[in-house]
Parts: C-alpha cells; structure tokens; sequence
C-alpha cells in the first residue's frame, strides 16, 4: 500500500501543480485570490515591524523614568515603535494597506521605501498615496498591469475617447465633456505620438471637427489630414486657423446669448454647433521665436488666441488637446496662463524634471515623482489625471500609424466644414499669391 499511496499523492501533486498553471496563465485573478494573496498577506505581515525599522519608518520611544539626571536608573533599551498598519486587504491583482503616521512623518518617508517593501513583499510595485491626512496608503500590485494591457470597454459618449487602460484594470477614457482641455507632455518614443494617434482613431468616428496644429510641416498630425477639417503646418498658418476659431466661438457666444444659454449643450440639436476638438503637436513651436519682430508677434498672438480658446471654449464646444516634449516657463509666461486652463494632463517619460513639475506640480506632488520613475522601456506609460482630481498610471492601447491612417480615410467622407476656417485659410492662400 507504501507505494501505491506515494504514487497516488505524486499524481494529485501533479496534477494540482499543472491545473494551478493553468489557471495562473488563463484565470491570473482566480489564481491570486487563492494562492497569490494569502501568501502575500502572511508575508505583509510578517515582514512589517521588520522593514519598518530597517527603512526609518519606526519611532523610538523612551520607557517612563528611564534618565534621573545623567544615571540611568532602569536599564531598558530604546523601544523602536513601528507605525500602525491595517489587515491587507485584496484587490484585484493586488493588495492595500492603510497606515497610520507617527507624529512628524509624511508620506515622502514611505515613498522613499517603497522599493524596500517591493523586495520585502515580493511583489511588482507598491505605490503610495495619501488619502487624508495622517494616514498613507500603500497599494501592491502582484504583477504588471500593464504590460498587456487588456482592451477595456467604455460606454460610447461624444467627445469620449477609449485610451487605453489604467494601473488598476479600469478602462482609461478621456471624456472632453468632463474635462475639456487637456496638456499631455513626453519625450520622443515616450508613447506621445501613439496616444495622440489614438486618440484621433477613436474622435473620427464622432460627428466632431477635427483641427490639427503641427509646426513641424505637418510630419506628424498630416497622416490624418483627411479626417482633419484644417491643418495648420506653420506657425502662420496657426495664427490664421486660431484667429478664425475665435471669430467662430464669438459666432457661438450670440447664438447662445440670443437663446438664453449658457452652453451650446443646452441648445436644440437642430441648431447646436458642431463640437471642435483643436489638437496641438508640439507647443514649443507656437511659443519659440528667433528673435525677429515678425517671428515675436506670431508667437505672442498664439499664446493669447490659445488662452482665450481656452478661457471659454468649454462650455461653446471648443476644446484643446496641447501636446509638447517639454513645457516650461521659459517658453514665457503664455505657456503658464494656458497651463492653468489645461484641466486634464498626461505625463509620460521626460528629459526632464522641469516638465514633469509643469505638468502634475500644481495637482498632485506625488504624481511628480511617479512620473519620473518611468523607465524608456515602458513605452506608452503615463501618469494621468481623472476627472475626480485624483491621478493614476495608465498606459495608451498600441495603435499604429497605419491603422490611424486608415481610421482616418475610412471616416473622412464625415469631416465637417467650418466656413470659417475655410475663409481663413482661402485668405491665406491669397495672400501668398
């Protein structure tokens, strides 16, 4: 019976280890809530005093009476209090802990051991937050969420856009409805493009208009010109094209003046005028100058149009999606006057720590410093913001030029004409003649 019995519990161990594989590769969150988090709780607490002490996060505290004088009168040795910390409770691929500071800390003590609690856990990340104030959360993550980002569902909206997917497993939308503007920073390869070609895929099935703004002689935004009601490939062009947006929103103002309104949302549908999205590729260009009259006048009369779209074009349909590899005040003080109308922002990895305290420094300190830890091999990899003010990673679905290119010829046959921006452009075109 010896063998047969040793046999037998041979086989069901097999058997256990090769169903558990299987449901890791093909039910991963079946597979933590059974194994993965009970072994992680045990190991949170089990390691936490220990890790407390090791990364400063301890208090030591005298015994009463321990000092008469300069004698010591009770031989007790300095007591390291480690800060309260709450049962681990589950989440989906991952766990969270709420702990209580110690009089004097603050929540950069813990981002600081942050790696620490990784190797102490064994698990992908641990991020920190603060969700009022003496306590911090401390949210682990099992595994990369998004190194295959699932694609996630969103209820289709006007003006919404499916972007890709956030650190916690929820769909990442970008909703102009909620938040109408929006500054988005990132080096070159950092995913910037990719996100601004999704975004484009995703608005050119909506009865939208769509107006692109690249300096760059159109490399980038010009794939899409046919899904684009105007183009603007230089900074005069720019100027023409903003100037006339202005006109149209002042258009949109007596309209909705003449009705009694306070946003062309609130008109009847018959009437209301076509939503405008206006998307910048690389606002430097708009900002920088070489020095001459001319070149300063430009630059000047596109950082006021840019503000003055962004100061009431919310509730008139007019929203802008500004994109930029750095922004800083040294492109002058335009660029922090339209900062401060940008409500929504996506930092991804940046040359520079100036451009990330630009993007997130005046919402969340936090969100700076998980920006400046993305790493060149996460490409597409950002902090946002959500429309609750809160902040997040997410990462953009991969969306190839080509599919966008097609996106757009397939959708071009429902590109809105705005006759102001045609009578710019016409204007333009005469003058150059």
């Amino acid at each position: 019976m010896g063998p047969i019995l040793l046999a037998f519990a041979l086989a069901v161990l097999a058997w256990l280890l090769v169903v558990g594989d299987l449901v890791r590769r093909h039910r991963p969150a079946w597979h933590w809530y059974v194994v993965g988090y009970p072994v992680t709780a045990w190991r949170v607490l089990f390691t936490w005093r220990r890790v407390a002490l090791l990364n400063d996060l301890s208090v030591s505290r005298l015994p009463a009476r321990t000092l008469v004088g300069h004698l010591i009168v009770k031989g007790d040795p300095v007591r390291p209090v480690a800060p309260r910390a709450s049962f681990p409770r589950a989440t989906r691929m991952g766990l969270s802990v709420t702990v209580r500071l110690h009089a004097g800390q603050t929540p950069m003590t813990y981002m600081k051991a942050a790696e620490a609690l990784v190797h102490a856990w064994r698990v992908h990340a641990v991020r920190v937050t603060s969700p009022e104030r003496g306590l911090v959360l401390l949210t682990a993550m099992a595994s990369d969420p998004l190194q295959r980002p699932g694609l996630a569902t969103a209820p289709p909206e006007l003006l919404s856009a499916l972007i890709g997917a956030l650190e916690s497993g929820g769909a990442w939308v970008m909703n102009l409805r909620l938040v109408p503007h929006w500054l988005i920073t990132g080096a070159t390869r950092s995913g910037k493009s990719t996100l601004l070609a999704r975004l484009i895929t995703q608005l050119a099935t909506q009865p939208v208009a769509l107006v692109g703004i690249d300096c760059k002689g159109g490399m980038e935004l010009g794939l899409f010109a046919r899904r684009l009601t105007a183009l603007a490939a230089c900074r005069r062009e720019a100027v023409a094209i903003l100037s006339a947006l202005v006109v149209d929103m002042q258009d949109r103002m007596s309209a909705c003046r003449a009705a009694g309104v306070r946003s062309i949302w609130e008109l009847p549908d018959k009437v209301r005028p076509i939503p405008v999205v206006v998307i910048v590729d690389e606002i430097a260009e708009l900002y920088l100058s070489d020095g001459t009259r001319e070149s300063k006048a430009e630059a000047e009369q596109c950082s006021t149009l840019l503000l003055r779209l962004g100061q009431l074009g919310a509730a008139l349909g007019l929203h802008l999606v500004v994109a930029g590899q750095r922004v800083g005040s040294d492109l002058g003080p335009g660029v922090t006057a339209l900062r401060a109308q940008l409500g929504g922002r996506i930092c991804h990895r940046v040359n520079d720590p100036g451009t990330a305290e630009m993007t997130l420094g005046d919402l969340n300190k936090d969100a700076v410093a998980v920006a400046q830890t993305i790493t060149a091999e996460e490409r597409g990899v950002a902090v946002c913001t959500g429309p609750d003010g809160g902040w997040s990673r997410a990462r953009s679905h991969l969306t190839s030029a080509e599919e966008a290119v097609s996106t757009a010829r397939k959708y071009s046959g429902m590109t809105p004409e705005l006759p102001a921006l045609d009578r710019a452009l016409a204007a333009l075109e005469g003058d150059d003649k």
